[in-house]
C-alpha cells in the first residue's frame, strides 16, 4: 500500500479524481508509512470522506466504512453473535446430525466493519466516518483498536490484525474529541480550498463542465461562504451544482438558472431566503466578473 514519495501518492490520488493540497497529501503519506491512524477534521463537504475513498482507490485497497451515529455500539460496529445459527446448531446437535461445537466461537460471529478490517489479510482502508457523532463510550472503545490494532472478544480472546489497515477518521467537530483518541492519531485540518484549486477540483470531478461555468460556479460559492449562513456550502456542493448546471446545458451562470438550482448548494430554507432578488443578482454579477 505504500508509496515511495508524496508526489507518487498525489499522482495516485489524482488518478482517483481527488485533488489534495500538499499538507493533506503529506498527512496521508505519513499515515501509510508510519501505519498510524489519521484524523481529518473540517467543515462538512470539504472532502474528508472522499479523501479516504480516493486513498483506497489509489492503493488498490478495499474500503471498509463505519458510519458513526449517536448510540452506535459494539454489536453494530465490531461484532455480534449469530443467535439464529447457534440455535439451529443446538437443534442439530440434539438430533445427532452434527457434532458438538463451541457455540461462542469464530464460526458463529457476524463480523461488523471494525472486526472485518482487523481480520482482513488483504489491503484495507478503514474509514471511521463522523466519529464526533458517536458517544463517548464508543470513542473510548476505539482506543484499543487504534493503539494496538486489536479487538478483545470476551468469549474468544484478543484478535490482532493480520495486516494493519490504513485508518482514516473524520470529524465535523460537532463536539470535541478526547485527547486520548487524538494522541493515537496523526491530525490534519481540511479547510475550504482556494478559488483556483476549487476550479481545478470541479474540472476534475465534472469532466464535461464548461471551463467558464466551472470558474463562475466556484466563484459564486466562494462568495456564499463569506455570508452569514447557517450552513456554508462545501466543495461537495460546488461539485453537485456544477453537475446540475452542466446537465441543464448551461455554459455560464445567469440569475434564472442560479435561482432554480440553488437548492444544490444551500440546504437550509433560511439561507435560501437570504440569497434572493438583489442579493442573488449581485452574487451572479460578481461571479461572472471574475
Amino acid at each position: 500500500m505504500a508509496f515511495a514519495t508524496i508526489d507518487e501518492l498525489e499522482a495516485g490520488l489524482r488518478s482517483a479524481r481527488y485533488l489534495p493540497e500538499r499538507g493533506l497529501a503529506t498527512a496521508l503519506f505519513l499515515a501509510l508509512t508510519l501505519e498510524k491512524p489519521l484524523l481529518l477534521e473540517g467543515e462538512a463537504g470539504v472532502g474528508k470522506t472522499e479523501a479516504a475513498k480516493a486513498l483506497a482507490t489509489a492503493t488498490s485497497a478495499r474500503l471498509i466504512r463505519l458510519q458513526c451515529y449517536e448510540g452506535l455500539d459494539v454489536a453494530h460496529a465490531v461484532y455480534e453473535w449469530n443467535y439464529s445459527r447457534q440455535l439451529l446448531h443446538i437443534r442439530a446437535a440434539q438430533e445427532g446430525t452434527v457434532s458438538e461445537q463451541e457455540l461462542f466461537g469464530p464460526d458463529f460471529l457476524i463480523r461488523r466493519p471494525l472486526l472485518e478490517a482487523i481480520e482482513s489479510s488483504d489491503p484495507v482502508v478503514l474509514l471511521i466516518d463522523e466519529i464526533d457523532r458517536a458517544d463517548d463510550e464508543f470513542e473510548a472503545f476505539l482506543l484499543e483498536v487504534l493503539s494496538d490494532f486489536q479487538i478483545t472478544i470476551p468469549e474468544i480472546g484478543t484478535v490482532t490484525a493480520r495486516r494493519r489497515p490504513a485508518v482514516v477518521l473524520t470529524s465535523n467537530r460537532t463536539r470535541e474529541l478526547h485527547d486520548a483518541l487524538k494522541r493515537r492519531c496523526l491530525f490534519h485540518w481540511i479547510g475550504h480550498p482556494t478559488l483556483e484549486r476549487e476550479i481545478e477540483i470541479v474540472a476534475l470531478r465534472v469532466p464535461n463542465v464548461p471551463e467558464r461555468l466551472a470558474a463562475e460556479a466556484a466563484a459564486f460559492v466562494a462568495e456564499l461562504r463569506a455570508l452569514d449562513l447557517q450552513k456554508p456550502p462545501g466543495v461537495a456542493e460546488t461539485i453537485d451544482w456544477a453537475r446540475a448546471l452542466t446537465a441543464l446545458g448551461q455554459q455560464e451562470l445567469d440569475v434564472e438558472n442560479v435561482e432554480m438550482t440553488l437548492g444544490s448548494v444551500l440546504k437550509y430554507h433560511e439561507d435560501l431566503l437570504n440569497v434572493r432578488d438583489e442579493a442573488l443578482a449581485g452574487l451572479v454579477a460578481s461571479a461572472r466578473a471574475r
